[in-house]
């Protein structure tokens, strides 16, 4: 298959390094791949280092590409934007996020892509309540990288995020909570090496790729109980789902601090569920088949 993927983020956050880690994917495979990313992202820089077909993305490059290619897949809202107007080959679209979807000329873009990815059967039914069938949508998890397992130390690491929907409860104290000191991290792979405890607290979530990242380097997750996350976490199985209180917050922490064993469980089942479950080769698999249906219609 030839397949042109567009992302125009200008930082690397989740969608991002899934439609590198996609794209990488389905070259390994033998598929003719080429990918779109705005000329002053860190997406296109590190494609291009991954040895990738990574081109600018403008209005020119997508008209003229998608003439060549089999399947067009947009990885962003703006892309599904650009995509919608000037794609000449058939349309996917991943959908991450879960706002709803408003009217207008909301409809018409989303009524423009022959398929929609979603990310979490949260992310689906909100496609579906805007009208979207529900044949016209697959749920693929996140597929991620098995990382080197952490050395379990003291550190309880939380993202460091602007968005006011991320972190809240945390922040309530400033960076500490119930007495709990929380590492603030820009770089999440690198300080997972030697965390005790992730925390992902959140008011909204289409799925949460950064609570997969920590069940794949085998740190203990407690996350808000909120949008895709539970179907990533079984609770008191894989990880910890809280209500989004500083109380209910703290007193899993506190927790998994005083009972080790317990954590190392969790741990231990998260970092199994990356490998059956939301692994990269599980996801690019995924993707392939829904390529393939949506070509054979």
């Amino acid at each position: 298959m030839r397949i042109l993927h567009l992302d125009s983020g200008l930082s690397m956050r989740g969608g991002q390094f899934q439609a590198l880690r996609l794209a990488q994917g389905l070259s390994q495979a033998g598929h003719v791949v080429t990918l779109l990313a705005r000329e002053d992202s860190p997406c296109l820089e590190m494609a291009r280092t991954a040895g990738l077909d990574a081109r600018p993305l403008t209005a020119v490059t997508v008209r003229r590409l998608s003439r060549q290619a089999d399947l067009v897949h947009a990885h962003d809202a703006r892309s599904h934007t650009i995509a919608a107007l000037l794609s000449v080959a058939p349309l996917i679209v991943s959908r991450r996020v879960s706002f709803p979807i408003g009217g207008g000329l909301a409809r018409w873009k989303y009524g423009r892509p022959r398929h929609f990815i979603a990310v979490s059967k949260y992310v689906k039914s909100i496609l579906t309540a805007a009208g979207v069938g529900p044949e016209k949508i697959s749920v693929v998890y996140d597929g991620v990288p098995l990382l080197t397992p952490s050395t379990a130390g003291e550190s309880v690491v939380a993202p460091a995020s602007s968005d006011p929907q991320k972190g809240t409860a945390l922040t309530v104290h400033g960076a500490r909570l119930a007495g709990v000191s929380i590492r603030l991290s820009i770089d999440l792979e690198q300080d997972f090496a030697d965390a005790g405890l992730f925390v992902y607290i959140t008011r909204s979530e289409g799925l949460g790729s950064a609570v997969l990242l920590a069940m794949s380097a085998g740190v203990p997750v407690v996350a808000s109980r909120v949008g895709g996350i539970p179907e990533i976490i079984d609770d008191e199985k894989s990880g910890l789902l809280v209500e989004n209180s500083p109380q209910a917050i703290a007193a899993a922490i506190l927790r998994l601090q005083e009972d080790r064993s317990f954590a190392r469980r969790l741990a231990a089942r998260g970092r199994q569920s990356i490998e059956e479950r939301f692994s990269i080769p599980v996801m690019v698999a995924a993707t392939t088949r829904v390529y393939e249906r949506v070509l054979s219609c």
